[in-house]
């Protein structure tokens, strides 16, 4: 099954050793160099490469989760564009203006005029009616559970009716859907499992060439923004470690990747053309299978057990050693304390404790039953207090934190077991709750309002049985009336007191049942050749979020930068 996810990226969090980047370099010039056509001619073509992950398929359905790097965004647009890197209103794309009737069950869709697809047919309101109409009838498109049917009013005009009042769909319509032409899409059997090969978008790119090895987007001439794009060509290079992706930049092989790179700023000093950008929006956190009604088992079950582990983290010395020195404090709320003040009921406590608190972790476990045996580790009823944690082979700073976090953990009497497995065996045990404890992070939805991270991620609706796949977010299994019952006020309103008010309630309950544990906000380092191309985002001009990776915001960077002087 193929499915949209967005903002859910399969981040790989890698770490460079610095020693190896020269060797590298050799390799990655060996296999990429005749690719770019060496520095001058690669300025002269206004071309670049972008550092990226595996190719696994040449998938360019804009509905699968493992759809190719710049398949959202580059070649397919949406109506709508947020900017998370700060808080900011929908950006207009493929869509003018838009407007709800009184009742919040009708959309009406203003379109941009003179839109062509890359194949030269003209972009209508029908194509916008017929994307919507398929993702409503394909359960399998449709993870979001978006509710409305779609009509074109006029040729400029698109209608979208929802069964009841929708107010909170309006970002998943607006800025989180790919819109496709009717003219292609109504010959594919089965959108499910087509891999959509020769791609047919309005974005700024369109696909020129494709090998297993790496392949080529070219500038859409037909492009609907006046004088852009200005690179011509954009090339996609897997890169498969720090080590490569160090090596890559320091060697001008690549001019745009997002990689944890210990040391940036000393690789950054002595490569005058390389500068980088820190965007830090995502929560690292501990996924629980919380749910024993569910059919998750063993101790994090228990909410003694899981208060502990939120209070015996030595925050502090888990973003020295895993973070890097560049993660950011995060908050008990899941959100971004600077971002997101305005939705944090109470700022006394909007912050995570940065350091140990193992005696009030102590005195909850004997609380509830966990009592320290001869080896130091808890038990009760027989039971020892033993965990295993999975995070995915290769996200070193990941890894570290298991490793750090087994030693915190143990002084307060919680044995904890690592363990590293491939992507796709993590992704699975989270979605199908074939886990207890898993590293993952939180804080992509929508938009930035709080609701699309607590809706996915708490939401009685948006999780399944253990067993069963909880692809709408929801791997917790978490479930709560108060928590629902605010969701559904919140989802009810655009007035922004009450939906705070609402989150209040929601942010009382998560800090007190800690489904998921949040540890801190997780660097999200982004690196630039500035030889070949400039416009790059900067720490004073977050104009995007600017992860190689982010689905929409990768097509915002390459229509902004131009060709280097």
């Amino acid at each position: 099954m193929l499915r949209n996810s967005t903002n859910r990226p399969r981040l790989r969090r890698l770490v460079s050793a610095v020693a190896a980047v020269t060797a590298t370099a050799l390799t990655l010039g060996a296999c990429s160099g005749a690719a770019n056509g060496g520095g001058q001619a690669a300025t002269k073509d206004a071309s670049i490469t972008v550092a990226a992950g595996d190719i696994t398929a040449k998938n360019f359905n804009p509905f699968s989760s493992t759809a190719l790097q710049p398949t959202l965004g580059v070649i397919y647009e949406p109506l709508y564009w947020y900017n998370f890197a700060k808080q900011s209103e929908a950006t207009p794309v493929l869509a003018t203006g838009y407007s709800w009737n009184s009742a919040g069950t009708e959309l009406t869709i203003k379109l941009r005029h003179g839109v062509k697809w890359n194949d030269g047919q003209p972009f209508t309101a029908k194509d916008v009616a017929y994307t919507f109409n398929l993702v409503a009838k394909t359960p399998a498109l449709n993870p979001s559970g978006l509710a409305a049917t779609a009509k074109a009013a006029a040729d400029d005009t698109a209608v979208l009716t929802f069964k009841s009042k929708s107010l909170m769909q309006e970002p998943a319509v607006l800025a989180n859907q790919a819109i496709v032409p009717e003219h292609i899409w109504k010959d594919i059997k089965d959108p499910t499992t087509n891999l959509n090969e020769n791609p047919v978008g309005t974005g700024p790119f369109k696909l020129k060439s494709f090998t297993p090895q790496s392949y080529v987007l070219t500038k859409n001439d037909q492009y609907w923004e006046t004088g852009k794009p200005t690179i011509k060509e954009v090339r996609y290079l897997p890169v498969q470690s720090a080590d490569a992706a160090s090596a890559a930049l320091v060697a001008g092989k690549v001019d745009w990747a997002s990689a944890y790179l210990p040391g940036i700023d000393n690789i950054m000093k002595s490569n005058k053309d390389l500068t980088y950008v820190n965007t830090p929006v995502m929560t690292t956190v501990i996924v629980t299978c919380s749910n024993a009604e569910l059919g998750c088992a063993g101790p994090q079950t228990d909410p003694a057990v899981r208060k502990a582990i939120y209070l015996a983290m030595n925050r502090e010395q888990l973003a020295k050693l895993a973070g890097g020195g560049v993660a950011g404090v995060g908050s008990p709320t899941l959100l971004l304390p600077g971002r997101d003040d305005q939705w944090i009921a109470d700022s006394g406590s909007a912050k995570l404790p940065q350091s140990a608190n193992a005696d009030e972790a102590g005195k909850l476990l004997d609380a509830a039953g966990w009592t320290k045996g001869s080896d130091g580790v808890r038990t009760k009823a027989g039971k020892r207090l033993t965990l295993t944690v999975q995070t995915v082979t290769g996200w070193s700073d990941y890894i570290s934190i298991n490793d750090t976090l087994k030693q915190q953990l143990a002084a307060v009497g919680i044995e904890l077991k690592p363990s590293q497995v491939s992507w796709n065996e993590w992704n699975a045990a989270q979605t199908n709750g074939k886990f207890q404890l898993s590293l993952d992070s939180v804080g992509l939805g929508a938009s930035t309002n709080p609701y699309f991270t607590y809706d996915s991620k708490l939401a009685s609706t948006n999780t399944a049985a253990v067993g069963k796949s909880a692809s709408a977010g929801n791997q917790s299994r978490f479930s709560n009336p108060t928590v629902d019952a605010a969701l559904t006020a919140a989802a009810g309103t655009t007035d922004q007191a009450a939906q705070k008010a609402a989150y209040a309630k929601i942010q009382s309950v998560i800090a007190d049942q800690l489904p998921y544990i949040p540890v801190y906000v997780n660097s999200m380092l982004t690196e630039f050749n500035t030889s070949r191309a400039t416009g790059w985002p900067t720490k004073d001009n977050t104009y995007v979020l600017p992860a190689a990776w982010k689905a929409w915001d990768a097509g915002i960077v390459l229509k902004s930068i131009t060709p280097a002087k």
